[in-house]
C-alpha cells in the first residue's frame, strides 16, 4: 500500500514534511511530488491515474489541487489546506466545497500530521499491522 503525496508548490514542503514524518513513524510507503492544478494540470491528472491507494493534495490560495485529483481517481483524496493567504480560510473553503461527486476529505489549516493519520486510518481497514500501530498510537496520547 502506497500514497501520493501532492504539493502545489515546494513553499508548501514545510506541510509534505509534517505527513512523511508520520508516515516515517508508521512504516507507510509514499511518494511526494510537486504539481500545480492550475500551471501543469496534465502532470496532476497523470499522477491522480496512477496506482496510489490514497493521494493527499497540499494546496493553498484557490487549492484546487485536491479537488482536480479527486476527479482523475476513485481513491480517497485528502485535502491539506495551507495558510498563505487570509489565514487559510481561502484554501479550506475551497477544498470543503467540493462540487457533488468529487468528494475530498478536508484536514485542518496546516494539519498534514491529521492527513497522514486519516491516510493511515484509510490503508489500516485493509491492513491489520497499520490497525494495532494506530492502537499503540492511541494508547500513548492517552499517557
Amino acid at each position: 500500500m502506497k500514497v501520493l503525496v501532492v504539493m502545489g508548490s515546494k513553499s508548501d514542503s514545510h506541510i509534505a514534511e509534517k505527513v512523511t514524518k508520520v508516515f516515517d513513524e508508521f512504516g507507510v510507503s509514499y511518494d511526494v511530488e510537486v504539481a500545480s492544478a492550475h500551471r501543469n494540470p496534465k502532470k496532476v491528472e497523470e499522477l491522480a491515474r496512477k496506482d496510489y491507494d490514497v493521494f493527499i493534495a497540499i494546496a493553498g490560495l484557490s487549492a484546487a489541487l485536491p479537488g482536480v485529483i479527486a476527479s482523475h481517481t476513485t481513491k480517497p483524496v485528502i485535502g491539506v489546506p495551507v495558510s498563505a493567504k487570509l489565514g487559510g480560510l481561502d484554501a479550506l473553503l475551497s477544498i470543503a466545497q467540493m462540487p457533488p461527486g468529487v468528494p475530498v476529505a478536508a484536514v485542518g489549516i496546516d494539519n498534514g500530521k491529521n492527513a497522514a493519520l486519516l491516510a493511515i486510518e484509510i490503508l489500516a481497514l485493509k491492513d491489520e499491522s497499520l490497525r494495532r500501530k494506530l492502537e499503540e498510537y492511541r494508547e500513548k496520547m492517552k499517557a
